[in-house]
């Protein structure tokens, strides 16, 4: 008999799977305005970047606690647009750090939803929306 275990993992008849990570990858097409934006304001590090020549595009990664983003100006990597619901603790403390920084092109609020979830979104230079959303009651049924 198959069944999902603990942690998301079917289990059953001698597999398992489980699924431990999603990266995103993200649009971008500066990449000045990449690291302003992404290590700058929102306080990610540079983990690495990549080109398969020195003109070529770039492929990138940032991080920060357990969120890792891939950035790429390779055409067809990401579609420019992106809508990204990033879970997260410590909204309101992050939303303070990003005001202090005095962003000139940001300055996010907080947003209390019906389900439960209290949301900040903020737009990359590319049009990606990244909203960072933590629970703050159950969600609704």
């Amino acid at each position: 008999m198959q069944g999902i275990g603990p942690h998301g993992i079917v289990e059953g008849k001698g597999m398992s799977i489980r699924f431990d990570e999603t990266i995103p990858v993200l649009r971008i097409f500066d990449l000045a305005k990449a690291r302003e934006f992404y290590e700058g304001f929102l306080g990610l590090s540079w983990d690495w970047e990549h080109r398969f020549e020195p003109e070529l595009p770039v492929f990138a990664q940032v991080s920060r606690g357990g969120l890792t983003l891939f950035l790429s100006e390779h055409f067809g990597d990401g579609t420019p647009g992106t809508k990204l619901i990033l879970r997260m603790s410590g909204i309101a403390a992050f939303r303070e750090e990003l005001l202090a920084k005095a962003y000139r092109h940001a300055r996010p609020g907080l947003h209390d939803r019906p389900w439960g979830w209290r949301d900040m979104e903020i737009a990359d230079p590319f049009g990606n929306r990244l909203v960072f959303s933590e629970r703050i009651g159950k969600e609704c049924d």
